[in-house]
């Protein structure tokens, strides 16, 4: 499509992609939605992206992103029979993090029918320079029916600017104003009748102003896997742990070799799972495997949530830490395992999300898979001196012939487990 110009959609599941080509001195670059009346968002809830990855109605959520070997996409789910009838306006848009978008080769975005994956739009943005957030498309409203246009307006003010523009308050750091000059003390008074003011009619306190939109994430990566959560403010509260997958059908070099090496949505099952060990010396694993969902209020302070077969649902399979017992960790490994429906993750390509309650998420995408494993190691959470560091793992374990991937990961990172089998 050529900018500003328009085509039909269907009114119905569609995947908005992302897309651009990554490599040295590329910036993140995140997708976003907004939905508008008159041009303006009702309220901050309006607005789709990493801190706020789904909207009320249900019409649109944020999926996360995918590596697939120096192609990167972040990817919007939209439900256009679920946009509620005032909406006139859904804007799609990005913005970059660390760089401007003129660092950003091959930036496009792609409208696809989610059910069938066939493009039904896309739109390659030209000619790039100092702008850090673009508005790249929009969906709208003509004569009942909706339409993409193709937009490709750009900011220089990043992500709080393209979102102030549309109505979001965003929380900003509060620069404390400079203090008063000393002005010299006002002659006395001569003395006066004491006076009494009547007193005020009451009234019903003012409801307390909506939390501003928080902008801020962190994301992991091989230079900088690292990250405290006490230096992000998260030290309290609920952790919650999300796996996000795609199964894309590329068979190709020693994966074919595997017999089955990947498969569907309908029928592969990822396991989301936790070794942990807690100060007191007592170690164990949270999993779908053997019923074992753990506890939020009681040792392990660990809870599955449960056991999502698609991967398609950011809500679905969450594994929650309750940070309010933080001091009783000494470490937890979060690790997925494949139980059915492939014998490998190739072509598998995955998001992993940690968002606490207070403080900003961490993300971080998984290496495109090279190796015939069974289990991926994902994060590695330690408690160093009161502080809970999140490590990026992303590392693909092959088991020996025999050995459980429970077994391998427990063997990779010592932590000195009894196995038997089980099953859900």
């Amino acid at each position: 499509m050529l900018k500003g110009s328009n085509t039909p959609v269907p009114t119905a599941g569609l995947r908005v992609e992302l897309g651009w080509r990554t490599g040295p001195g590329v910036p993140d670059v995140d997708a976003s939605a907004l939905l508008l009346v008159s041009g303006k968002v009702r309220s901050d809830a309006d607005f789709v992206f990493f801190n706020q990855p789904a909207h009320s109605s249900g019409a649109v959520r944020h999926e996360g992103k995918r590596d697939t070997g120096g192609r990167v996409t972040d990817t919007l789910l939209v439900d256009l029979a679920r946009v509620e009838p005032e909406i006139e306006t859904l804007v799609l848009a990005a913005s970059s993090d660390g760089g401007a978008f003129g660092q950003v080769p091959d930036l496009y975005i792609e409208v696809q029918d989610a059910t069938q994956g066939r493009p039904v739009a896309r739109f390659d943005n030209p000619g790039a320079t100092t702008e850090t957030a673009f508005v790249l498309g929009e969906f709208y409203r003509r004569q009942g029916a909706w339409k993409f246009r193709a937009v490709g307006q750009g900011y220089s003010s990043g992500l709080e600017g393209l979102a102030t523009d549309y109505g979001i308050t965003v929380d900003e750091p509060q620069q404390a104003a400079p203090a008063p000059a000393a002005a010299p003390a006002p002659p006395a008074a001569p003395p006066a009748a004491a006076y009494t003011p009547p007193p005020m009619p009451r009234s019903a306190p003012p409801p307390p102003p909506a939390a501003p939109v928080r902008l801020t994430k962190v994301t992991l990566t091989k230079a900088s896997p690292s990250v405290s959560l006490t230096k992000q403010g998260g030290t309290s509260g609920a952790l919650h742990v999300n796996l996000n997958w795609e199964v894309r059908k590329q068979f190709s070099g020693w994966s074919s070799k595997f017999g089955r090496p990947t498969a569907m949505h309908s029928d592969l099952d990822l396991d989301l799972c936790a070794l942990y060990e807690l100060n007191d010396g007592s170690k164990g694993v949270v999993q779908a495997l053997g019923n074992s969902f753990g506890a939020l209020h009681q040792p392990p302070y660990i809870h599955l949530d449960g056991d999502d077969r698609t991967g398609a649902v950011s809500t679905g399979e969450n594994l929650t830490v309750n940070l309010d017992h933080k001091n009783a960790f000494r470490r937890i490994l979060v690790f997925v395992t494949i139980y059915e429906g492939a014998r490998s993750f190739a072509d598998l390509h995955a998001s992993v999300t940690l968002r606490p309650q207070h403080g900003a998420p961490i993300d971080f995408s998984l290496d495109e898979c090279t190796v015939p494993s069974l289990v991926c190691a994902l994060a590695l959470i330690t408690n160093t001196g009161g502080d809970l560091i999140v490590q990026r793992e992303a590392r693909y374990l092959v088991p020996d012939r025999g050995v459980s991937p429970q077994r391998t990961v427990d063997h990779a990172y010592g932590w000195g487990m009894n196995w038997t089998p089980g099953r859900k």
